[in-house]
């Protein structure tokens, strides 16, 4: 194996962490300023008729604490392996964040982390992530069912046959998920991760469902309070239906973190548009979300990148 100088190597990093954050730079600025749904003047003009510090602080608020929650899951699972600060979980969730920008469904984000850590617990780390993301995911997939059913029992989308062969079609899934569970596959089987899941403390699991759930519940409801802000006005319930909904159907779609806005935005049109919501609203709440809760978190994680130092190797 060639061994590459240490400047050379050092070189290598440098010019590695310059051309992620650039590339994001890039992707946000392309994506704002190339976008033909936005219409700017339209935003700014409502912008100005119901601008208040307050409501923009109350908004921003959500998006910090979607991040601090999902820093705290984190540093709560990493605890498994070894205790880390609240200032090393940031950098690790929001410097990964960044890497991830480009990567299909953030899986960039699962190298970003690993590599905050020796290479030994690399494979342990991105295990870790996995749990993460995938508590997450359950989460959406339960509220989303729930939401496409409520949304679906108002709107008759599909009929109730339809809903029963779906609901058929997961039973089927799921039993043919566990008894599958002892077939291994290269020295992997569904069995041994779940094995390797219970090794984890009981405690550690319930705070991360915990913290799971309240990321949840702040990041859908900052979506309840946009359209609120722009001058929405639906039934609680029904709007967040279609919230649930969005975000289950969208999370199922293969897509990169800067096109996010994209893909929430074209699932959102369709569901909101069944309500009488303009489309430029519907897109400008969508991109607003993907700004706050995507490329604030990939501006502060852009400083992580470049003061970033790989761990030596044990």
């Amino acid at each position: 194996m060639i061994a590459i100088p240490h400047k050379a190597k050092q070189f290598l990093v440098f010019t590695t962490k310059v051309l992620i954050v650039t590339g994001a730079f890039y992707f946000i600025y392309q994506q704002l300023a190339n976008n033909d749904q936005l219409d700017w003047q339209k935003f700014i003009t409502l912008f100005q008729k119901n601008r208040s510090v307050g409501g923009i602080l109350f908004i921003l608020s959500f998006s910090i604490a979607n991040r601090f929650l999902e820093i705290l899951k984190w540093q709560n699972l990493v605890l498994h392996l070894q205790k880390i600060s609240l200032s090393e979980a940031t950098a690790q969730v929001l410097g990964a964040l960044t890497a991830g920008i480009f990567t299909p469904n953030g899986l960039g984000e699962y190298a970003g982390k690993a590599l905050f850590f020796e290479k030994a617990s690399r494979k342990k780390i991105v295990f870790l992530n996995l749990i993460c993301n995938g508590v997450q995911m359950i989460l959406t997939i339960v509220f989303g069912i729930f939401g496409l059913l409520y949304f679906n029992a108002n709107f008759h989308i599909i009929t109730t046959k339809s809903v029963a062969i779906l609901f058929g079609l997961l039973v089927i899934v799921i039993l043919t998920f566990f008894s599958l569970k002892k077939i291994t596959i290269k020295g992997y089987s569904i069995e041994k991760l779940i094995q390797k899941i219970n090794q984890i403390p009981k405690l550690i699991h319930q705070k991360n469902i915990i913290l799971g759930l309240c990321r949840y519940l702040i990041f859908s409801h900052q979506y309840y309070f946009l359209f609120l802000a722009f001058d929405v006005d639906l039934p609680y319930f029904i709007l967040m239906s279609a919230i649930t909904s969005i975000y289950f159907l969208a999370s199922s779609l293969p897509t990169f973190q800067f096109l996010d806005f994209a893909v929430k935005g074209s699932v959102a049109v369709y569901f909101f548009g069944l309500l009488g919501v303009n489309e430029w609203i519907v897109v400008f709440i969508s991109t607003l979300m993907w700004f706050l809760n995507v490329v604030l978190p990939v501006l502060i994680g852009s400083y992580y990148v470049l003061n970033f130092k790989i761990k030596k190797t044990s």
